[in-house]
């Protein structure tokens, strides 16, 4: 009798959902205040991922012209002049990391995620990244509508006020059960 190959838990992405951006949107100033210390959280949870071997994931607003590509959107935002460079400077991607543009809210409406997901063999996703009251919360809803497992940690998402990501993450909670964390507890 041949032996049955170990059961591996499933491989999980970290997510980092726009926090590469210029915030010149109304109400850009107070999400990038929000956002500057959650760049600094985040880049120590990627450093995680990385040492893991576990795959990172930068999915985005192409909020720029559709022919720009998301290293051009990087390089605009890192501007010194950029009300997001410090961020971006902070999150740039590094070599072997991943990057999805999207056109919309969710990270899997009409963008390949979903392949490079298969292709990554994850099933479990770990959301962060702005904003938790739009952005996070549609792909968080779609990625349990596709029977992804979810977390989203509290202290690795922003929206413009902490009552906007407080609702919005008890708005996951309790209607889809998604796992809500603190940045500590994920696990690459």
């Amino acid at each position: 009798m041949a032996s049955r190959p170990p059961v591996r838990p499933p491989t999980a992405a970290l997510l980092i959902i726009d926090m590469i951006n210029l915030f010149d949107f109304p109400g850009g100033a107070m999400l990038a205040r929000q956002a500057r210390p959650l760049a600094r959280r985040l880049q120590a949870l990627k450093q995680r991922f990385h040492q893991a071997g576990s795959p990172v994931v930068y999915v985005n607003d192409n909020f720029m012209h559709w022919q720009a590509d998301f290293k051009e959107l990087v390089a605009v935002c890192a501007h010194p002049r950029a009300p997001g460079a410090e961020i971006a400077e902070r999150l740039r991607p590094e070599p072997g990391d991943y990057y999805i543009l999207k056109p919309k809210h969710s990270a899997f409406l009409c963008t390949p995620l979903p392949l490079l997901l298969a292709k990554l063999g994850v099933r479990r996703l770990v959301l962060t990244g702005i904003a938790a009251d739009a952005c996070i919360l549609a792909t968080a809803m779609d990625a349990h509508a596709r029977e992804y497992t979810v977390e989203v940690p509290r202290d690795g998402v922003a929206s413009r006020t902490p009552r906007l990501r407080d609702l919005a993450l008890a708005t996951l909670q309790g209607a889809a059960g998604i796992g809500i964390s603190r940045i500590a507890r994920v696990r690459p």
